[in-house]
């Protein structure tokens, strides 16, 4: 069987790739990503997580290569990674009471084959006070965290419901993938 490579640095992806019961190695890509500003939100999830796979697929063509993005949608603004606490504290703000959509996009390069793909989902927030937000800012979760979030650990507190598949918020739809990856490993 072909090697797997996760191009992702993510411990939750690496922890929720270990659920498909297949080996793989991690060899993150680096890559500055170009956004499209032509592309709406689903296409732009599933160019980037493209763009991170190739990178490492141009060098490990022998491989099967899973690359992925994730947004967060605000009132057709996307939220990144904030680049400071100040950042992270406007982004908790707008969020804050209100329903975002969340989109994870998901590409499986190999020889031959070549299939992006993405999953979303609705997350309705808590109301946050200030002290709500300044905690968990002092958590250090919400630096790395598209939305300036992460659902899974302390920002759990900050969700009042989910609409759609949670694995998706975390960045990793399992069942997509396990379908999507048995397709190409069965080719």
């Amino acid at each position: 069987m072909k090697r797997i490579i996760l191009a992702s640095n993510s411990p939750r992806r690496k922890e929720l790739m270990k659920v498909l019961d297949v080996e793989f190695e991690i060899n993150a890509s680096d890559i500055e990503e170009e956004i499209d500003p032509k592309l709406e939100h689903d296409d732009l999830v599933m160019d980037l997580a493209f763009q991170k796979a190739y990178a490492i697929f141009k060098d490990n063509k022998d491989a099967i290569v899973l690359g992925f993005d994730t947004l967060v949608v605000l009132d057709d603004y996307v939220l990144g990674k904030p680049k400071d606490e100040e950042e992270a504290k406007l982004f908790l703000k707008l969020l804050s009471g209100r329903t975002h959509r969340v989109l994870t996009g998901c590409t499986i390069l190999t020889n031959g084959y070549s299939k992006s793909f993405y999953s979303d989902a609705f997350v309705t927030f808590m109301e946050l006070s200030e002290e709500d937000i300044d905690e968990y800012i002092q958590t250090g979760e919400p630096m790395d965290k598209a939305g300036a979030y992460g659902i899974q650990a302390y920002g759990a507190k900050l969700v009042k419901s989910i609409s759609g598949d949670y694995f998706t918020i975390v960045g990793f739809p399992v069942a997509m993938i396990n379908v999507e990856l048995k397709k190409v490993i069965n080719r």
